[in-house]
């Protein structure tokens, strides 16, 4: 699968010829503005929760791609009444197969609340599986036991975990969350962004290097093959 990294929580992840995009905050992002979010043209968008650093861009998106918006009900309500008519409505521990494989919304311990205060639901993530791989967007949480049913009923090639302390789990817990999803690829995000989740690239690679996993990284625009 080819992941793009779009800086903070947003990735491109294709799958096949599919197109999946998470949690679009491109356009406020000072470290990313190289990146010009009229290019992006993604099948999916799928929305972990309602914080305005991973819906920013969503909107604008969705309408030039003509893309399917997929997260919980809430979520998928309020783009409604935005004129975003393409969404797929899920909520915790549900599942559902798409043209590209199946999509399962799993718990995420977080808050959630949409830019002009509605209600967002509560957060997630997304476990996704195709015939290319399966992985994990795990969304802004904390950890959490509930990880450990991921494996039980999902064998991951990679993760893409928050590591920017703060807001959410920091890299010393992500390393644990790798042990209770079972997987060695991890890819980082939800750093850098702001003053209060700034990291040290090298410390963090080098936890994950000790318990032979992989730390990934990715630079701002950068896309890499991950199986």
């Amino acid at each position: 699968m080819k992941v793009t990294y779009f800086g903070h929580a947003c990735f491109q992840v294709e799958i096949g010829e599919t197109k999946l995009l998470f949690d679009p905050f491109i356009s406020p992002n000072e470290l990313a503005k190289e990146i010009d979010i009229k290019a992006i043209m993604p099948d999916y968008i799928l929305i972990s929760h309602g914080h305005e650093d991973h819906i920013f861009d969503a909107e604008a998106i969705a309408k030039q791609a003509g893309a399917t918006l997929i997260s919980n009900f809430e979520i998928t309500s309020w783009f409604n009444k935005k004129g975003v008519t393409k969404t797929h409505p899920m909520n915790h521990g549900g599942s559902w197969n798409f043209d590209f494989g199946k999509v399962k919304y799993v718990n995420a311990v977080h808050s959630s609340s949409l830019p002009d205060g509605s209600y967002g639901g509560n957060p997630g993530g997304f476990v996704v599986e195709s015939k290319e791989g399966n992985f994990y967007y795990a969304g802004d949480t904390a950890l959490t036991f509930d990880m450990k049913l991921i494996p039980r009923f999902t064998n991951l090639n990679f993760a893409i975990l928050p590591i920017g302390d703060n807001f959410t789990m920091d890299v010393d817990e992500a390393v644990i969350a790798s042990d209770f999803i079972d997987c060695k690829q991890i890819v980082g995000m939800h750093y850098d962004t702001f003053g209060f989740i700034e990291i040290n690239h090298n410390e963090a690679k080098e936890k994950f290097s000790k318990k032979e996993k992989e730390l990934l990284l990715l630079k701002i625009g950068q896309t890499q093959d991950i199986k």
